[in-house]
């Protein structure tokens, strides 16, 4: 099994591929209208990408939790997403690291262990999917191979839809499917990823906030000295 760490670009990409589709949304629309009839799931799949036309900047807190056999780790912290394929990921609990994208790398950086990984965004097979996509116009059936409604997947507000979505060929060797709960104004509540070794990884938003103001500097990072540093090509 591959080392949680190592997974990290995996499931941090992809939660990132879906919880910015707003970013590169192609419309807009302010939710869905619950008293109008049911919409089909193409219908709604285009809602939930052309509902954040405008949306240039996202902040949001976050809880993670990776469950593999009877193992369980949970990380929490904020998170924050631009245009350009910038992000970054601030863990605060139970202890500090930080994954960011400045568009050109990916930087996970691991305070206790002073070392920083630094992985060219062309040169890295993680992000070959997500990234691509998201400097281009968003099209989740472009990433995925079949996308249903599952709102019997679990429990959730009434008002949220669920969505079930699997892979392309090409990418059953990284996950089996994406559960992703949306709310009425297309905001993600939770996203669940299924692994081949049936291991999960699920977050939890919460307090997201759109167009906020963001310095660029937040998606900038200078190592301390004496910081060990991994290039991986």
């Amino acid at each position: 099994m591959q080392n949680p760490e190592g997974r990290i670009l995996r499931h941090l990409l992809l939660a990132y591929l879906l919880g910015v589709s707003a970013l590169r949304g192609a419309g807009a629309s302010g939710g869905t209208n619950l008293g109008a009839a049911s919409p089909s799931i193409n219908e709604y799949v285009h809602q939930f990408e052309s509902s954040y036309r405008e949306v240039r900047s996202l902040r949001a807190d976050f809880e993670q939790t990776y469950v593999s056999g009877n193992r369980t780790r949970v990380e929490a912290g904020t998170v924050y997403f631009a245009r350009g394929g910038l992000m970054r990921w601030d863990y605060r609990q139970p202890s500090e690291k930080l994954f960011l994208s400045d568009g050109k790398s990916l930087l996970l950086y691991i305070p206790e262990e002073k070392q920083l990984t630094r992985t060219p965004l062309k040169a890295s097979e993680d992000v070959r999917v997500p990234f691509r996509l998201l400097l281009s116009r968003l099209s989740l059936r472009r990433v995925f191979s079949r996308i249903e409604f599952a709102n019997d997947a679990w429990e959730h507000d009434p008002a949220d839809r669920v969505l079930r979505a699997f892979p392309k060929p090409a990418g059953e060797e990284d996950y089996r499917q994406v559960l992703i709960e949306i709310d009425p104004h297309f905001d993600i509540r939770r996203l669940q990823v299924v692994y081949p070794d049936q291991s999960v990884m699920v977050f939890k938003f919460d307090k997201l906030a759109r167009n906020v103001p963001l310095s660029p500097s937040i998606f900038r990072f200078t190592p301390p000295t004496g910081t060990e540093i991994i290039d991986q090509r």
